[in-house]
């Protein structure tokens, strides 16, 4: 993965995007396991 400083557009929005919706995702999984 390299990483480069100056291609930054949309990139942290779409990021956030993706690691909210897998939050989402492993609450909604992991909640009917612990109860």
């Amino acid at each position: 993965m390299s990483i480069r400083m100056n291609c930054r557009r949309g990139f942290t929005l779409v990021e956030l995007l993706v690691v909210i919706a897998i939050i989402g995702v492993l609450i909604a999984l992991l909640l009917p396991a612990v109860q």
